[in-house]
């Protein structure tokens, strides 16, 4: 199987520091897909939505119609032939579990996310019940104090509760990527595009 590994950068962050990474992890063969998110920050770089509050705060109207305008963008940007394995690091990651509310839902094998959570949970779920299971891949640091470990797991326990096969990589750092397990994700994407 040949498609498409997109990889969706956190808050401040950008394509271009997005990339070395999904290169680093996208399975032989595939193509990487990197954007900008579509709202500058104003303490630098990119975000997928603007806004004060703590991530453990619901979002609010204003923010999810940023939301909605991303994964419109995200969308739009997508290539329109194979399947895709979608992802993203913190608000990156949100969007990416949000593609699978749109019509690329049906080209989606896997779902990365890390450390992230679920924008709307139970409009998720309700989609995830629809869609054919596939495969989750859940990276978390336990001293995360952006988005606390329990709201990764609960998050994780909706592809769980949908029959999805999921994956959780739980590490002992904060709101980052563990590089150290990079062969828990290598192994997963393996398996993942067989």
């Amino acid at each position: 199987m040949v498609g498409h590994f997109v990889m969706l950068h956190g808050m401040t962050g950008s394509a271009e520091k997005m990339r070395p990474l999904a290169e680093k992890f996208c399975p032989s063969g595939w193509d990487v897909l990197v954007l900008d998110a579509p709202f500058s920050h104003p303490r630098g770089g990119f975000a997928w939505w603007v806004r004060d509050a703590p991530a453990t705060e619901y979002l609010d109207d204003e923010t999810i119609s940023q939301l909605q305008d991303s994964v419109d963008f995200v969308a739009e940007n997508l290539p329109t032939d194979g399947p895709l394995i979608v992802g993203g690091f913190s608000q990156g990651g949100a969007v990416a579990q949000e593609l699978l509310l749109t019509e690329a839902a049906e080209r989606i094998v896997g779902v990365v996310v890390l450390g992230s959570k679920a924008a709307r949970p139970l409009i998720l779920l309700e989609k995830l019940c629809e869609l054919p299971s596939q495969r989750m891949f859940s990276m978390h640091g336990e001293s995360d104090a952006i988005v606390p470990i329990n709201e990764a797991d609960e998050y994780a326990l909706l592809y769980e509760e949908a029959g999805w096969d999921v994956t959780k990589v739980r590490h002992q750092k904060g709101h980052m990527v563990d590089l150290a397990s990079e062969d828990k994700l290598h192994n997963w994407l393996s398996k993942t595009v067989e």
